[in-house]
């Protein structure tokens, strides 16, 4: 088959069977930017200005750039082939069944851990009222699970509008904080009387008060904080004409989240000293709380706990499309594949919510450390993920070079180059992570446990797997 032949040949993809395209362009660009807005934006943010400074936002800024990267690699991936398996798909066709099963079970760790972390998220946030000051962390999770399961349960067309409003509410809250960091700065306000400017980094120890090794080792971090980038190529198999989409959420993403999580910290670091900002607290509640001004405090507290709602919506939703796409090929029990009446992966979502429980008992039982736990362990699923995703281009870009695979107009800037950067940059934070004693010490002893947990589950795959069932997964050219 030559080149012409292939890209005028329309595939087929098992794990897009079912599903409704019900998304839309303004669906699919604020599922993009609200994703990577969330709790490690607006609550994170607090404790990593607390232990690194203003360093963050330099933080911020690489792992803004390498998700850039990760971004248009998944976009020359999706408009080679749009699917709702995403990197679990496109392993399969490259790498075959073990990889997408490693890479699909490596984003259920991953979003799992995310999911725990923002429930955990929400019901600190809820604390915030004297009011709840009585009610249990794990009430307040167990709320937070019930609704957003409820959502997931009903049609993508709901989960899209949720995420969409859930997205312009955080979006205009934060271009409502910048334009009020600007004013305070532009005319001097005092802040807990002090004066605002850039003077208050030079003041306060500078860009690095505590050097420049506290800042390597919370890349691990920052790195959460961007994590759910890569949803866009999950919600591309149910939207319309995800190829025309995809190119310009691709494109505007990077520039707009990087504004603002950039942008924030900087106005957050020039507006009180990065020492005055608390781990417990939403670092966009401690400011405006600071200007007195009546009711903001609580209207900021809503927002950050809709960020975290969001960002869950966004995980459940993930996570129900991956584990479906891995029972497509027999990498997961062939229960997870049943959709209901409105072309939702139910099984999936009940199955991730079932996990999601462990979180809610761990409120329960060690309410001040499951934030931290639940974010360490996420990055190993981050990291993998995105790995995946590297290498799944990597591989179609030698097919292409072999003539197998049609050339894309929307190739990934600086290949090969960028993806082997992008690997460094990886393996980087692993052993940056093994510095960071003892959290990151600790998630890097996963490692064995995952390996071992993932080997045994690979032996054990033969007990529900079709047989055939991995061939029937297979991309195939459509008769």
């Amino acid at each position: 088959m030559t080149q012409n032949d292939a890209a005028n040949t329309p595939l087929i993809d098992p794990a897009n069977e079912g599903y409704h395209r019900d998304l839309g362009r303004r669906q699919m660009q604020m599922i993009a930017i609200g994703g990577a807005i969330g709790t490690g934006l607006f609550l994170g943010a607090g404790a990593r200005l607390h232990e690194i400074g203003p360093s963050l936002a330099i933080d911020y800024l690489i792992c803004g750039f390498f998700s850039f990267l990760i971004l248009r690699a998944l976009g020359e991936l999706i408009m080679y082939r749009p699917t709702a398996g995403s990197y679990v798909s496109y392993a399969r066709e490259f790498y075959g069944e073990r990889a997408a099963y490693i890479a699909g079970w490596m984003t259920f760790l991953y979003w799992t851990m995310v999911g725990i972390v923002d429930i955990t998220a929400v019901a600190v946030y809820m604390h915030f009222w004297p009011v709840f000051g009585d009610v249990p962390q794990w009430v307040f999770a167990l709320i937070a699970l019930s609704f957003i399961g409820l959502v997931n349960l009903i049609s993508v067309r709901y989960f899209g509008e949720f995420e969409f409003w859930f997205s312009i509410i955080k979006v205009v809250a934060l271009v409502f904080f910048l334009i009020i960091g600007i004013w305070v700065c532009g005319w001097h306000i005092p802040v807990d009387g002090r004066r605002p400017g850039f003077w208050m980094i030079s003041a306060n120890g500078g860009l690095f008060p505590h050097g420049i090794m506290p800042s390597l080792l919370l890349l691990q971090g920052i790195i959460f904080a961007y994590s759910a980038i890569e949803l866009v190529g999950v919600a591309a198999g149910e939207c319309h004409n995800p190829r025309e989409i995809i190119r310009g959420v691709v494109r505007s993403i990077f520039l707009r989240v990087t504004v603002f999580y950039v942008g924030s910290v900087i106005l957050l670091v020039c507006v009180m000293p990065w020492w005055a900002y608390r781990a417990d607290e939403s670092p966009f509640v401690t400011f405006l709380d600071k200007l007195h001004i009546p009711g903001i405090e609580t209207a900021m507290n809503i927002v950050v706990i809709t960020a975290a709602l969001s960002s869950f919506n966004s995980g459940l939703y993930s996570t129900g499309r991956t584990l479906r796409a891995m029972a497509v090929g027999g990498s997961a029990p062939h229960a997870l594949k049943k959709m209901n009446r409105f072309s939702v992966p139910y099984v999936a979502i009940l199955t991730t919510v079932s996990v999601y429980m462990i979180g809610v008992a761990l409120n329960y039982l060690i309410p001040s450390s499951v934030f931290e736990i639940a974010l360490n362990l996420s990055a190993l699923g981050i990291l993998a993920s995105w790995s995946c995703i590297i290498l799944c281009h990597m591989r179609m870009r030698t097919r292409i070079r072999e003539g197998h695979i049609p050339e894309q107009n929307f190739k990934m800037p600086w290949y090969p180059f960028s993806s082997w950067l992008t690997l460094a940059f990886f393996a980087l934070v692993i052993v940056m992570m093994a510095f960071d004693y003892p959290s990151g010490t600790i998630t890097i002893a996963f490692i064995p446990v995952i390996t071992i947990a993932l080997i045994f589950g690979w032996k054990m795959r033969g007990h529900y797997v079709d047989e055939g069932v991995e061939e029937s997964a297979r991309i195939h050219p459509a008769r």
